[in-house]
């Protein structure tokens, strides 16, 4: 008879686990993740550590801080860090926030991959009311109130104790920083800050005379490690040494270029916020040849006549446009000021820029003209016309108004298409001999000439 034993399980001994420590253990690795990311969310959101030195506030006593830098450089993140700064410790309690447009005080400022919302770690972010044009702290009890540059009345009545101003360089009505200025009253130590690209603009030069004004300025490249990869070296490339990457990469406020044919003091000295009634209305056209990435832009300007006999120039709209673009947006600044004419240069097309236009508006009363002369030689007598003070631009026309002074016939490559639209303008205005055409308020039964106010 053989024994018999009980069978041993062969299988490496196990430790059993009932279903509570296992949940025990995965509640705890919870813990911990919550944890991590809590950790990460406080160093994310940590901006003294974060910031470079040139990007927190000043210390001691100033009024005004005039942050001047090149694009990339991180302003838009300075103002949001600072306005959040102010609004959670409640050392401020009614705060502008003030930028060239209602879309970029919006899409930038407040809402962009930069503005307060992104910056801000859920405990700490304000209610946003779109409506209102208002961000609230709940737990400060501070407001910050949203206005655009182009409506400087917006300013008129409200007081703040702080201020946050945005590409300040690039505001077409710089009346609105006397608006924001004037308002600028309440509390003990009311401060603005100030972020733009600079230009060589009256408002500019007189913030860095005043006194009160702290001074930083940056180049993009400071901010190369938070930029993608290539972008600054591509950049540099392409805009080492000129003009514009000396204003726009290295933020260096530049004067006049030597050669230039227009001068900035002719240009400030005779700006107004609004023309007044007017004669004639032009849009002129100088289009580019070609639609694709690397084509020149198209030129389009519009500019008016007065009754004072002087010029006005009312709109820039040139850009990169496909054919149909660049009808569409002539006509439509052709109906808006109730132009008399559109003035289309057709050495490149010839009658399909006309054909173009009329294809969309076919009562749309359009004069080709052709160049005989070299850009130079055209150019001369309307920039003279700017030096005995009969041309006034109307708001600031920041990318026209560089081009002009910026453009040396003896050395630039570039195409000055906003330039080549201008003159085309004035001269049809100023320096023709042609009959005015009969106006388009006159064809459709249109009271009133142009309307220049908010729009600017």
């Amino acid at each position: 008879m053989k024994n018999s034993s009980p069978k041993r399980d062969a299988s490496p001994l196990r430790s059993k686990q009932t279903p509570q420590s296992t949940e025990a253990k995965l509640a705890r690795l919870a813990e911990i993740r919550d944890e991590l990311a809590r950790l990460d969310a406080a160093a994310r959101y940590d901006w003294p550590r974060n910031a470079r030195p040139e990007q927190i506030q000043p210390a001691g006593e100033w009024r005004r801080w005039l942050l001047l830098a090149g694009r990339g450089f991180g302003k838009t993140r300075v103002l949001s860090e600072t306005l959040r700064a102010w609004a959670t410790s409640g050392r401020y309690k009614r705060i502008a926030l003030v930028a060239r447009t209602a879309a970029d005080v919006r899409d930038v400022l407040v809402e962009g991959q930069s503005g307060i919302l992104a910056v801000s770690p859920d405990g700490e972010r304000p209610v946003w009311e779109p409506s209102r044009r208002r961000l609230t702290w709940p737990t400060t009890g501070t407001i910050a109130t949203t206005y655009s540059a182009e409506e400087p009345d917006q300013l008129r009545g409200p007081q703040h104790d702080a201020a946050l101003a945005d590409e300040v360089a690039a505001w077409s009505r710089p009346d609105a920083w006397d608006q924001l200025m004037m308002g600028l009253r309440l509390g003990v130590d009311p401060r603005v800050v100030v972020a733009t690209t600079p230009r060589p603009t009256p408002l500019i030069r007189s913030l860095l005379a005043a006194e009160g004004t702290v001074v930083t300025r940056g180049a993009t490249r400071d901010n190369l490690a938070n930029l993608a990869p290539g972008v600054v070296a591509d950049l540099e490339r392409r805009y080492a040494g000129t003009r514009l990457g000396r204003q726009e990469l290295d933020g260096e406020i530049l004067d006049d270029s030597a050669g230039a044919l227009w001068r900035w003091q002719w240009i400030d000295a005779a700006r107004v916020t609004r023309a007044p009634d007017l004669r004639r209305v032009v849009v002129a056209i100088d289009p580019a040849a070609s639609s694709h990435d690397e084509s020149d832009e198209t030129g389009i300007v519009v500019a008016g006549l007065g009754h004072d006999g002087r010029a006005y120039v009312l709109a820039d709209a040139s850009g990169r446009y496909r054919p149909e673009e660049w009808a569409r947006t002539a006509l439509a600044l052709y109906r808006e000021h109730h132009a008399d004419c559109i003035v289309a240069e057709a050495n490149n097309g010839g009658e399909m820029v006309a054909a173009t236009l009329r294809v969309h508006d076919r009562g749309a009363n359009v004069r080709t003209v052709h160049a005989t002369r070299g850009k130079a030689t055209r150019a001369e007598p309307v920039a003279a016309l700017y030096e005995q003070a009969r041309v006034s631009h109307c708001g600031a026309l920041a990318r026209l108004e560089d081009q002009l002074t910026t453009w040396d016939p003896a050395t630039s490559r570039a195409s000055p298409d906003r330039l080549d639209a201008l003159v085309w303008a004035l001269t049809e205005l100023m320096l023709s001999t042609a009959a005015p055409a009969a106006s388009y308020a006159d064809t459709k039964k249109t009271a009133g000439r142009i309307s220049i106010g908010s729009s600017w």
